[in-house]
């Protein structure tokens, strides 16, 4: 087999419309690591955000991985090995609180399984544990808990406040850390050089393997480096055009089952 590691982005790429891996598509890559094929979920979930997916796929036994934060976090999914990882300095944890609370809005970050806040009931909170899959628990200060470097937290709140917030924070913050809306109700606060194609380089490494044994799939802008990087890339139909612009391969839709279709045209 040519390619050796299949990195999958999960919303929009693996996942249907309704977040979910259609039977079709699980059995084509069950078959593929059967033959061999490696495979990596990429996202900008948490990890355990990232785990029922991975279990689905049964990782743990074909020997995946799992990037999660976008690449802040790599986890051999055999061994629970965290092969790499980029945090945020805990010396930002104060100011990045204070920018929530005068805003009227919340601060969230991950612990193991669970989603913290100090209001789990928020609508934005609610979200994001939708999407995740996730618990989401309400403590009495979250800087008590979350008393450790982490790869990213959030900021839940109106869009519009959040439009003023996102450029204070950019220029108070530049060249320490990242901060950019991923939705209109969220505002990401990540470490510098998070990039799935500069930690795909660090597993690639790992495993004594080169980007043109890899295949990446994708839709999204932060899927375009990994695209770019990988000796196959590959966009889903429905992609963005940039990402489609730089891909090698177009397959079709997250609703046509184009994870599989790709597979089996390029692996099996």
């Amino acid at each position: 087999m040519k390619y050796k590691l299949l990195v999958l982005d999960l919303d929009g790429t693996l996942t249907n419309n309704k977040k979910e891996i259609t039977p079709y598509t699980r059995t084509t890559l069950l078959e593929a690591q059967k033959k061999g094929l490696k495979i990596a979920l990429a996202s900008g979930r948490p990890t355990y955000g990232i785990v029922p997916l991975a279990d689905e796929l049964e990782l743990e036994r074909y020997e995946g991985y799992i990037l999660s934060y976008n690449g802040g976090q790599i986890i051999d999914w055999k061994t629970r090995k965290r092969m790499y990882e980029n945090v945020l300095s805990p010396e930002v944890y104060p100011y990045l609180y204070d920018c929530a609370a005068r805003n009227g809005c919340v601060l969230l970050s991950y612990k193991d399984e669970y989603i913290v806040s100090e209001n789990a009931d928020n609508e934005y909170v609610r979200h994001e544990a939708f999407l995740n899959k996730m618990k989401s628990i309400t403590v009495p200060n979250i800087l008590e808990v979350i008393d450790f470097p982490v790869p990213k937290f959030l900021i839940a709140g109106q869009p519009d406040i959040l439009v003023g917030l996102e450029s204070e924070m950019q220029e108070s913050l530049a060249g320490r850390m990242n901060v950019f809306r991923s939705e209109p109700f969220f505002l990401e606060l990540v470490p510098l050089g998070i990039d799935k194609a500069r930690s795909l380089a660090v597993l690639l490494q790992e495993l004594s393997l080169t980007p043109e044994e890899m295949i990446a799939c994708g839709d999204g802008f932060n899927d375009l480096s990994m695209i770019k990087y990988a000796g196959l890339g590959i966009a889903m139909a429905n992609a963005q055009d940039i990402v489609k612009a730089e891909a090698d391969y177009i397959t079709l839709s997250n609703e046509e089952d184009g994870v599989a279709h790709a597979v089996k045209k390029f692996c099996i």
